[in-house]
């Protein structure tokens, strides 16, 4: 790359090449999550998963920086990264209980927020580095979403109590 756009901007402790691997494999871990989700037609899919992901591997990799940064190394500031991997999370926690819907006796979006949820966290995994944990775990999710789903339709239901 040019020296120009390396050097503009604050310097990282992360080579850039890292970053962009980082943030490319969370698109890609989100993307495999939201089009399950948009194959079945959910409210938040394709999308909506690799924001989510992508926004949490920009604020894991910021964490990683920030504690990095000469500006928050004196005795007066002292970084605290797991904040932002909280409100991180939080943050998509409000977002996923945001697609539960509860409507006439039944709730639905619960696997959509849990989507929402995962995605985050594949997502700061990927930020974090630890992108083998999110390819495992996206692997994990997709058996989970596309296997479990099929052998639920096969799983005789009880009868319903009124009670």
């Amino acid at each position: 790359m040019p020296s120009e756009l390396t050097s503009f901007g604050t310097p990282t402790s992360l080579e850039l090449s890292a970053i962009i691997i980082r943030l490319l494999i969370a698109l890609v871990c989100g993307a495999v999550v939201g089009f399950e989700r948009e194959w079945r037609s959910h409210a938040a899919g394709l999308r909506t998963h690799i924001l989510v992901c992508l926004s949490a591997a920009i604020v894991a990799i910021l964490t990683i920086e920030i504690t990095n940064h000469s500006a928050f190394s004196s005795d007066a500031i002292r970084p605290d990264p797991i904040r932002l991997i909280e409100a991180v999370t939080a943050g998509i926690a409000f977002l996923a209980a945001g697609m539960i819907v509860f409507n006439k006796g039944e709730v639905k979006g619960l696997t959509t927020g849990a989507g929402l949820w995962f995605a985050g966290s594949i997502g700061l995994a990927c930020g974090l580095g630890f992108w083998q944990i999110a390819l495992i775990a996206t692997l994990f999710a997709v058996c989970v979403l596309w296997l479990i789903h099929r052998l639920e339709h096969h799983i005789p239901l009880p009868p319903n109590d009124p009670d």
